[in-house]
């Protein structure tokens, strides 16, 4: 089995997201004035070693925007049409990169490699058995202490 690297990853990640948002819209916003999908990159912050993070800001033709930042390439911000065409924001998270630094519920989140927990964080594969980093109780949740949701991406 051959392994992706973690830039092939966030480029997976975001041409899907791309490609996700673009299929959900029409070609055209309300009152006539055509849009066009765009990707946007701007700062959202600093990990505490001085690594940059940025905040890459997707919307389609449609107004639907979508920001996903680097770190754990987490969904910040999610933003639909409600039955009347008012966009709003329908994900939980922070404003700033600090919120979620400081520990959180995985709002957002691109868990793994494993979602969800493992009990007692270990588990049986062909007759071996794995123990894992526990982080929540005796259990291993969402890829352990450092899951993709801690990874720079």
């Amino acid at each position: 089995m051959r392994h992706v690297g973690l830039c092939s990853r966030a480029t997976l990640l975001a041409v899907c997201s791309i490609g996700l948002l673009a299929s959900l819209g029409d070609s055209a916003a309300k009152g006539g004035d055509k849009m066009r999908a765009t990707v946007e990159k701007m700062d959202f912050g600093k990990m505490p070693d001085g690594t940059a993070i940025d905040l890459y800001v997707l919307t389609n033709a449609s107004g639907m925007k979508a920001k996903v930042m680097t770190y754990g390439a987490i969904l910040t911000e999610l933003h639909v049409p409600d039955r009347e065409g008012k966009f709003d924001d329908v994900v939980l998270g922070f404003d700033n990169l600090a919120g979620y630094l400081k520990g959180h519920p995985h709002f957002g989140a691109t868990v793994g490699r494993v979602a969800n927990r493992i009990a007692r964080g270990k588990f049986t594969l062909e007759g071996k058995e794995y123990r894992l980093a526990v982080n929540n109780g005796p259990n291993s949740l969402h890829g352990g202490l450092k899951g993709f949701d801690k990874k720079v991406w």
